[in-house]
């Protein structure tokens, strides 16, 4: 049984890539950045924060076996793949991707508004990873809206592999210990965390207070172990994305 712990990691110490067309911050060892004490918190392998140029972005790469959720906070990102999808990503919609036994695909800041002008304003948005339950599985994707007044509302499940949210209101993850929460919260509200083996929270933007924790910025995230309850509350309008997880990776 693990002891209850809250490890708060500041935005200032991610690993950071900067190029002329990208600046991405990432939560966990990434790409060229590896530290063996820092893979991972119970299902989660990649938080990226990324900000990518308009006409610029992901050319066409691979994945397998990985489960990647894409949460879109500022522009529109175009998402296009071997299995034939294709969509624009954009402030509330979800995306999943399982890469399963194999998949390509790029995304790109298409400086495009969906109303049609052309424009030159960057994308903001968070790749997340988690492990599959089984490996090898057809690849797949699915997208779904999430109603801003949910997201104004609390906690509400965005993507989830749990029993509980086995309906159409997140899209599904193939990992049924796992699911992502998120809130947009105004000064003033608070949400409750769930109580989980394992819980990951990252501020995307805005600023909160946690409970036993105390302030956290954009970009800040939390990693909680064998814990939960706390209280979030924003002090300025803020969002957070919340990864509550009943198993962690075998070692």
């Amino acid at each position: 049984m693990n002891a209850p712990q809250i490890d708060v990691r500041r935005a200032a110490d991610r690993y950071a890539t900067r190029v002329d067309w990208l600046d991405s911050k990432h939560s966990f060892s990434f790409g060229p950045h590896f530290d063996p004490g820092n893979t991972h918190h119970g299902l989660l392998l990649v938080n990226n924060d990324d900000v990518v140029d308009a006409g610029t972005g992901f050319d066409t790469h691979p994945h397998r076996d990985m489960e990647i959720v894409t949460w879109v906070m500022e522009g529109s990102l175009v998402h296009q793949d071997s299995t034939g999808h294709n969509g624009v990503i954009y402030p509330g919609l979800a995306q999943r991707m399982s890469a399963g036994r194999g998949i390509m695909h790029s995304e790109k800041n298409d400086s495009w508004r969906l109303a049609g002008e052309v424009h030159r304003d960057p994308v903001h948005f968070v790749q997340m990873w988690v492990v599959p339950d089984e490996s090898g599985i057809v690849p797949g994707y699915e997208q779904l809206e999430i109603a801003d007044e949910r997201l104004a509302s609390g906690l509400v499940p965005v993507a989830s592999g749990m029993a509980q949210h086995a309906d159409d209101t997140a899209i599904r993850i193939r990992n049924k210990y796992a699911a992502l929460l998120a809130a947009r919260l105004q000064p003033g509200q608070s949400v409750e965390l769930p109580e989980a083996p394992f819980l990951h929270l990252f501020v995307p933007r805005g600023a909160v207070t946690l409970e036993g924790a105390g302030p956290l910025a954009t970009g800040d995230a939390v990693r909680l172990t064998a814990t939960g309850g706390q209280r979030v509350t924003a002090t300025e309008p803020a969002e957070v994305l919340v990864w509550e997880m009943h198993a962690t990776v075998a070692a």
